[in-house]
């Protein structure tokens, strides 16, 4: 039997918890910490930001700014804007790490498997084919073939394309 070493997981899995909302806390940090905090785009509404336990590499996260987990309540502005973030995610992540498909879903609740249930966020996770889709459920391991600084890094270069800072 093969091992697959994940050992960045521990810290997810064993760390302290802090106190508050953390996607709250890092949109609310300053915008030069944006980099640390895997924080991609800042929308009108809402804003997007890399997974920092990702499901898959390159995995992540449309963020309304307002703390709810009320999808239903979400003004149609907010919606909108999710909406079409969640379609340039795809774009940026299509054109820069090429995968063959995606996973979006939102998990509104904790029996419906959401991690932050009381902030609602889309996901958005690139498939590759033969990505170990089964890893996580056979073996509660998910493996990462490249560092998130990287892939952060990979995705700024591109993010001008599909997130234009001369629209707002």
């Amino acid at each position: 039997m093969s091992i697959l070493w994940t050992p960045w997981r521990i810290d997810y899995i064993l760390g302290a918890k802090q106190p508050g909302c953390v996607l709250c806390q890092k949109v609310h940090a300053d915008p030069a910490s944006d980099a640390e905090s895997l924080l991609l785009y800042r929308g009108e509404h809402c804003f997007v930001i890399m997974n920092l336990y990702p499901y898959n590499t390159g995995h992540l996260m449309v963020v309304p700014y307002l703390h709810t987990s009320d999808l239903v309540g979400l003004h149609s502005s907010v919606m909108v804007e999710l909406g079409d973030l969640t379609r340039r995610g795809v774009a940026l992540l299509a054109a820069t790490l090429q995968p063959q498909g995606f996973n979006l879903g939102m998990n509104l609740g904790r029996v419906a498997g959401a991690g932050i249930d009381d902030h609602l966020h889309q996901h958005i996770v690139p498939r590759w084919n033969g990505d170990t889709n089964f890893m996580p459920i056979l073996a509660d391991t998910r493996t990462m073939p490249e560092l998130l600084p990287d892939t952060y890094a990979r995705l700024r270069v591109r993010l001008e394309e599909f997130f234009p800072t001369t629209e707002r």
